[in-house]
């Protein structure tokens, strides 16, 4: 269905997005209300009929193209994740998406894909449309997501943004839980339009250039746009920023904790008594003097915290990515009340991330879930010092008489994890209207076909069968096979060693969308208050989608995450109907009042039906002040990867509180006797030799064929005011008021159970279905704990929304305006299994570190602009409430941005051209230091990267 907004004035929702730096709607392309003296009825997001938008049903938040360029991003998801509504997403501040493997959600991502979420639901539960219709699901050759990959839309072809936030299953389908984000495409221009900006971070580094160039022709019959856009990003490297280039936060050295055990001079767990690291590198086989193992007669020494490698210096800080597309969209008539309606569009993603050098983990303690676990090294070894076979325990062999070997291969270079993209979407329309009796309905038929395909390149990995071959028996290393030096150091690893180990992974993934829909809409007959309106319409949909690793990762001889392919596809049928019907209108407190509700019934291949359906009320007291209220039930569908996703591991670093149970390292203390107990129980050593820094635990995730969908109720209510008086007097263009209330309760909700949740219960509570789902090494170590999705519980959301718009009339000194848009998080809880029932976990005002998320109590914006003769200029403030880490405690304080921003429009140039430079964070305010998070340091899907932004934008208009 084509969708288009007007200005939303009198007792509409003017109030828009505080990135906005002004109330900034568009208006219809035919006529604005002066010069009709009435508005349009017309479709707006959030309703299949069309309606006076000053009296829609929910509230609808609006950017326009100049709302978007005053940002100074080049990313839509940068944009959308600014709204305080948002609750953050894949960005590209985010680096672990190809070195950590799937998250827990079952969907896979890969770097340099971009998403939004509402509500804090996660992006699957945000419905993203283009143009009002479905727009494929991403993927960057790691998985299968369930969410649209905004990196794939052309940033430069984008009209406008439309954010419903409200439930609107009933009607349009599956995922519309926490709302609706519909990205609107230029379909009508006239002339040239083209912009170039640079900008780039205080210390140099950075640099992101955003070039955009459109033509149209606008004629009676034939309208078409003609665009291309190109967005080339530059790395920041975590080595570039103080925040991190250690793990933890404010560290100087290892000692104070987060470094990793696999180093470039080797851990080698022999016994838990026995813990070596060599003292120096060996270019051939070390001395070991098992007499006095660190003796002067001995390559090695104890194993300390000291000698753990710091990764963080090696990873991104900002992940580079080039983003170029088109888009092409034809309008003809064909009649004039028929239209033929095609668009076209194409992206190609570059992008990557990077992660540091390897670390090579064997033995039956590794707990990598791979066959390096099982790993003997030969005594015939020719760099084995230990003059002994070291067993694993396997089957036909010794027992095990080692823990685990742990080397960083630093001569492989940082693991780089390339992707290339390509997105290509087909949409074509049929619309028109035809007259029943004296009224005019509406009809249009649609087809959408989309396309994502992507692949990614991961340098730095080694085939782990040839390995087993190159560690021994000697007798079995013949032809190409190379002996490797796991023994000797850094610098012990040759070329040729790595020749033949080593690969370059490549892997792919694609989705495809097939959406066909048909729509009717007009009016039935006339009641006292006005016409009943009604829409009614047919959704047929098919999507597929796959993930195809590496043949060598298939057959699971990867060294890093392992992965299985998986495919799978469902097709459903679907039928809806609306009906706005207005009661009551121009009676004392009436100025009007109206109810209007909507059903959708859904027909899926994969489980079966399910219906929806909405209510709304909507009443004017009096014609400035509009109160509403909606019950709205809504669901979603188990996505491809959800549903057929294969088990892979996910390296999320959980903490487990059997680590160390007797406080033996420093900043420790014993654990109580119940946690003790329990852990003994769960297979930890009862003499606490499980004792290592930095102990995480690995989850296995998958998908679920038995997934059933999601379910969710929303009770909304709220209302504006929108002064006459203010505007009569000439004291504001703009006055509104805006406050609205939201309750989210979801059922059934898919996901699997934290990891952090599982170990804490488990060790507290003994909890049996908790302790199940963990598998410990012979040495306590967690191998992996079970994450496989399920329909585990529910999540509660409470929110406040409150906003407020003001514009000044023109002055002698200018135009003054004024937007605050602030949410409050009332509560956030999500309810999770166990074996006596649920457990119930508040979330509020807390970040968790994996998966990443932070649910802070305020948040809000602020923008001040002014405007005088060609010049602009502007203020935007964005704040952030504090937050404390669940893991530790640990508060994450709150935080201010300001963004200031100057414009310059010159008549002499006939106001075809505009100059404007920009600073975005001028306070150099850096993101509060996180110690469990996922990522360098901070949270990068709640808070901006540290240090001042600049950027000039040139744009032109002919």
């Amino acid at each position: 269905m084509r969708v288009r907004t007007v200005q939303l004035t009198g007792a509409a929702i003017a109030a828009l997005l505080g990135v906005a730096a002004q109330a900034q709607v568009a208006t219809p392309p035919a006529a604005t209300a002066e010069e009709t003296g009435a508005l349009e009825d017309i479709v707006v997001t959030g309703s299949r009929i069309r309606r006076d938008p000053l009296s829609q049903s929910a509230p609808v938040q609006v950017l326009d193209s100049a709302s978007l360029a005053q940002t100074g991003l080049s990313s839509v998801a940068d944009i959308l994740q600014r709204i305080p509504a948002a609750s953050g997403g894949l960005n590209s501040r985010f680096n672990n998406s190809g070195n950590l493997g799937n998250p827990p959600d079952g969907g896979g991502v890969g770097a340099g894909s971009a998403e939004v979420e509402l509500r804090y639901l996660g992006s699957r539960r945000t419905l993203v449309l283009v143009d009002g219709m479905r727009f494929v699901n991403g993927s960057s050759a790691s998985g299968i997501p369930a969410s649209v990959d905004l990196n794939s839309l052309p940033a430069g072809m984008v009209d406008r943004i439309e954010v419903l936030q409200s439930a609107a299953s009933a009607l349009y389908g599956s995922d519309a839980i926490a709302g609706v984000v519909n990205i609107i495409t230029k379909s009508e221009q006239a002339g040239l339009q083209a912009s170039a900006q640079y900008g780039q971070f205080r210390q140099g580094d950075g640099a992101t250039q955003d070039y955009n160039i459109s033509y149209g022709i606008k004629g009676e019959a034939t309208s078409v746009v003609v665009g291309v856009s190109y967005v080339k990003a530059d790395l920041v490297s975590t080595a570039d920023r103080p925040l991190s280039q250690l793990p933890n936060p404010g560290a100087t050295s290892c000692l104070q904790g987060g470094c990793s055990g696999a180093t470039p001079l080797g851990q080698f767990f022999l016994s838990p008594s026995q813990v070596l690291t060599l003292k120096a590198p060996v270019a051939g086989r070390p001395r070991f003097d098992a007499t006095n193992p660190t003796g002067p007669n001995s390559d090695f020494k104890p194993f300390t915290t000291g000698d753990r490698f710091n990764f963080a210096p090696f990873n991104f800080f900002i992940t580079p990515s080039e983003r170029y597309g088109g888009l092409v969209s034809i309008k003809q008539a064909l009649s004039d009340r028929v239209n033929f309606r095609v668009k076209a569009l194409y992206n190609r993603r570059n992008s990557q991330n990077q992660a540091a050098f390897l670390p090579l983990f064997l033995g039956p303690d590794a707990g990598s879930g791979t066959v390096t676990d099982t790993f003997s090294i030969d005594a015939t070894s020719p760099f084995n010092p230990f003059g002994v076979t070291l067993s694993a325990g396997g089957p036909g062999e010794p027992p095990a008489n080692y823990g685990f070997i742990a080397r960083r291969v630093v001569e492989a270079g940082p693991r780089s994890f390339s992707q290339k993209v390509d997105t290509m979407s087909v949409t074509g329309t049929l619309d028109g209207a035809f007259d029943v009796g004296a009224r005019t309905w509406y009809w249009d038929v649609n087809a959408v076909l989309g396309y994502n395909y992507a692949r990614q390149v991961f340098t730095g990995n080694i085939n782990t069968s040839l390995l087993r071959q190159a560690l021994g028996p000697i007798s079995q290393c013949t032809g190409a096979c190379v002996p490797f030096n796991i023994f000797g150091g850094v610098g012990s690893i040759t070329p040729a060693m790595l020749g033949f180990v080593g690969f370059t992974e490549q892997s792919r993934s694609q989705q495809k969308l097939n959406d066909y829909t048909a729509n009717l809409n007009g009016t039935l007959f006339d009641m006292p208050a006005g016409p009943v309106g009604f829409a009614v319409g047919y959704e047929h949909r098919n999507q597929s989608g796959s993930f195809t690793p590496d043949p060598i990762v298939e057959a699971g001889f990867s060294a890093d995450i392992p992965a299985r392919g998986s495919s799978g596809a469902f097709k459903v049928d679907e039928v809806y109907g609306e009906l706005r019907v207005p009661l009551l209108s121009d009676i004392p407190l009436i100025n009007s009042l109206e109810v209007d509700g909507a059903i959708r019934y859904s027909k899926y291949s994969t489980f079966g039906d399910n219906t929806t359906y909405t209510g709304n009320v909507l009443w004017k007291p009096f014609s400035d002040l509009l109160v509403r209220g909606s019950y709205a039930t809504a669901l979603r569908a188990p996505s491809i990867g959800e549903l057929f996703g294969a088990p892979s591991r996910f390296d999320g670093g959980a903490f487990d509180p059997c680590n160390d149970i007797n406080g033996t390292l420093p900043g420790n203390v014993p654990a109580s006797a119940t946690v003790r107990a329990n852990c003994i129980a769960n297979g930890v050593p009862a003499n606490g030799s499980y004792a290592v820094d930095a102990a995480g635990a690995s989850v296995v995730t998958g998908g679920n064929i038995t997934l059933q969908p999601e379910t969710s109720r929303t009770i909304a209510f709220g209302g504006a005011y929108s002064p006459a008086w203010a505007r009569n007097s000439g004291f504001a263009r703009t006055l509104v008021l805006e406050g609205s209330y939201s309750d989210v309760k979801l059922d059934g909700a898919i996901a699997s159970v934290p990891a952090d949740l599982t170990l804490a219960r488990c060790a507290q509570t003994g909890d049996p279905l908790s302790c199940g789902n963990i598998q410990r090494t012979p040495a306590g170590f967690v191998g992996v704990v079970n994450g496989i999705l399920q329909n585990i519980g529910g999540i509660r959301v409470k929110a406040i929304d409150v906003n407020f718009t003001y514009r000044s009339p023109e002055t002698s000194v200018g135009s003054f305006g004024l937007t605050w848009n602030n949410t409050w998080l009332l509560r956030y809880e999500e309810s999770v299994p166990s074996t006596g029932g649920f457990t119930v976990i508040d979330r509020t005002g807390t970040t968790r570190g994996s998966p990443v998320q932070s649910y802070p109590r305020y948040k809000a914006n602020a923008i001040l602009d002014w405007a005088i003769a060609g010049f602009t200029a502007s203020f935007t403030g964005r704040y952030i409430s504090g937050v404390t880490e669940s893991a530790n405690a640990r508060r994450l304080n709150r935080i201010l941005y300001g963004d200031v921003q100057l414009g310059y429009t010159p008549s002499f140039l006939d106001d075809r051209m505009t100059f404007t430079v920009g600073v975005n964070n001028v306070f150099n305010s850096g993101p509060p230091p996180c110690f469990s998070c996922t990522g360098p340091s901070f949270h990068p899907t709640t808070y901006d990267s540290p240090v001042q932004f600049g950027y000039l934008r040139v744009a032109l208009r002919l």
